[in-house]
């Protein structure tokens, strides 16, 4: 059976130099990044040639990154520190990530932070006058808004949302999960103050990624424990997790430019197969103003026939998605298209489809054929 892997927003295949470089880190440089000794210090060497990497990458000081077990506990690091730097009120939206979501609704219901949303349109969009109108209030405020949308890739404006965060003093924290790896970001620039990473969205391995706190910010520390990280994460380093993401990083930014051509040009080649054969297709989000690498597709066909759909999809071969993998086990309708759709919208069948360089071109049109003969059968 041929298989097509078209759920890249959920996770990525590791890059085969990815795989090669970690080998060589776990079997050849094994020892503690904390010990002294040669073991100790070629481990610690990796980490640190890591960090000054990204920092290069991004254009930050090497003092500004720090390695996580990835965008969760990152987002977590950042969010749960608000209390303890005087925050009293964080905004966001009701389509942000469940990793930044949950630990902001804990927060606020714990303590007296008081929590805003910002309403979204019909694209995902976030309503950036009463952004202004709220922060035109005297509070300490934390503003925490996703770059990319994980389900709908809806991309969002970083610099004019950090320029009205920074003519208010508010704090700025941003998901970029979805973007590292995908699109270039010159921090020095940008005047975000949090910034949150995971490898294994750009061909990576799980289980590591960073956070970037600008040096004139703080956060505190998740996991306590030893000194690591300069005493923001205790435990011993993952030395060939972080190596691997250094090395992903280095693989995804090296032929950006074409491989941004490429995946563009499958998601368009996907979209005008089945516009082309399937009647009624609308997309959720805005297709020229979304991410090249997500497409979310919403079908004429009834939400109750959205597990026979899965299975024959399955049966197919072809991997994709209905909703963010991190909540794949919830019986709930999508958070993010509860949003921005109607509830007849909602009634109809959504997928989401994600591509990455690793794709090809006969892939594609495999999977926009059977999935045509699929619905067609329903």
């Amino acid at each position: 059976m041929k298989k097509v892997y078209l759920d890249n927003a959920a996770t990525t295949q590791l890059d085969p130099k990815v795989v090669d470089e970690m080998t060589s880190v776990l079997v050849n440089s094994f020892g503690n990044p904390s010990s002294t000794h040669f073991f100790g210090r070629d481990s610690k060497t990796i980490i640190e040639l890591s960090r000054k990497f990204i920092a290069r990458t991004f254009n930050v000081k090497p003092s500004e990154i720090f390695f996580t077990s990835g965008g969760t506990e990152s987002n977590n690091m950042i969010i749960k520190s608000c209390i303890k730097f005087g925050v009293e009120r964080i905004i966001t939206t009701k389509i942000e990530h469940k990793a930044v979501l949950n630990p902001i609704i804990n927060l606020c219901s714990n303590s007296k932070v008081e929590l805003e949303y910002l309403n979204v349109d019909s694209d995902g969009y976030p309503d950036l006058k009463t952004l202004k109108s709220l922060l035109s209030k005297p509070k300490k405020t934390l503003v925490s808004l996703m770059h990319i949308n994980n389900e709908i890739g809806t991309m969002i404006d970083l610099n004019e949302i950090a320029h009205i965060c920074n003519n208010s003093n508010a704090l700025f924290h941003s998901d970029t999960v979805q973007t590292i790896g995908h699109f270039p970001l010159d921090l020095s620039s940008l005047n975000i103050d949090f910034l949150t990473c995971s490898a294994h969205k750009f061909h990576g391995p799980k289980g590591v990624g960073f956070v970037y706190i600008n040096e004139k910010n703080k956060a505190f520390p998740l996991i306590e424990g030893g000194e690591q990280e300069r005493g923001l994460r205790g435990g011993t380093e993952s030395t060939h997790n972080i190596h691997g993401l250094k090395v992903a990083l280095e693989e995804a930014y090296k032929n950006l430019p074409d491989d941004q051509k490429k995946v563009e040009s499958l998601k368009e080649l996907f979209s005008k197969e089945i516009f082309k054969s399937i009647d009624n297709v609308e997309v959720n989000g805005n297709f020229k103003k979304s991410s090249y690498t997500i497409l979310n597709l919403r079908f004429p066909i009834p939400i109750e026939k959205k597990d026979l759909i899965s299975f024959k999809l399955e049966l197919a071969g072809i991997a994709c998605s209905s909703g963010s993998a991190c909540q794949s086990g919830s019986s709930e309708p999508s958070h993010v298209l509860s949003e921005i759709l109607s509830l007849d919208e909602m009634k109809k069948i959504s997928i989401r489809f994600s591509f990455s360089k690793f794709n090809s071109k006969d892939e594609i049109i495999y999977a926009a054929h059977n999935l045509k003969k699929i619905l067609s059968e329903c």
